[in-house]
């Protein structure tokens, strides 16, 4: 899952990323409203989480509002250190969906980012199932026939995704930008290499099953019953 965050206050950024990463979100940071909005219009990502106060004329409401002008129906969690009714009317108005005042505990942030990741226009179960394969977004347990399976987070990242994606051809260079963030040291060839390290977790292991990876060879990749 790919989180954008817009905040200026490196120090509140640097933690809420490396809490957010060892949740197995990839996260990318901007600081400022041209930042955030050119990342916003041009990338995907799952949820953004925008600082209402950002240096500069134009503010986090406003990247809401354009993302919502350019029909973009991203998840958008505000933040702000108003607490007053009138300003976070206007953050709904200009198309947020919820609102968290600084200061805040990590924890109700991630419980607020999952809540809206949860909701009906996005239907993302907390369990993953393909075939035998279960893959718990909560509890980041990993089992298939009722074995449990280590993964690393890269590896549990990739293989949500994927799951997440079950039947869809999926190009090494939209899992690269998927499962991790912007700033990130990778190579196409790194997709490869994890999905390697996946198949030698999840299938040859068991041998007596049938294979959930494939290869589309010219396309990327495809979790599922193959084509």
């Amino acid at each position: 899952m790919r989180i954008l965050l817009v905040e200026d206050d490196s120090k509140i950024a640097r933690a809420i990323k490396k809490g957010l990463e060892q949740e197995n979100f990839a996260v990318d940071i901007a600081h400022d409203y041209h930042e955030g909005i050119g990342l916003a219009l041009t990338q995907e990502y799952d949820a953004l989480i925008i600082d209402r106060m950002l240096p500069g004329k134009m503010d986090g409401a406003q990247i809401c509002k354009e993302m919502r002008r350019k029909k973009i129906q991203t998840p958008i969690l505000i933040l702000t250190a108003r607490a007053e009714i009138t300003d976070r009317v206007e953050g709904f108005e200009f198309g947020a969906d919820d609102y968290l005042v600084k200061p805040f505990a990590f924890e109700e942030l991630l419980a607020r980012i999952r809540a809206l990741l949860r909701r009906p226009e996005k239907m993302l179960p907390e369990v993953l199932e393909v075939d035998d394969l279960k893959l718990d977004t909560k509890l980041y347990r990993v089992e298939r026939g009722g074995v449990e399976i280590i993964l690393s987070r890269t590896e549990f990242a990739l293989l949500e995704y994927l799951m997440r994606n079950k039947g869809i051809i999926l190009s090494k260079e939209k899992i690269m930008s998927h499962v991790w963030d912007y700033d990130s040291d990778v190579l196409l060839s790194s997709v490869e290499v994890y999905i390697s390290y996946l198949r030698s977790k999840i299938e040859k292991p068991f041998k007596d099953k049938k294979k959930l990876i494939h290869t589309i060879r010219g396309f990327g990749y495809m979790l599922g019953d193959k084509l």
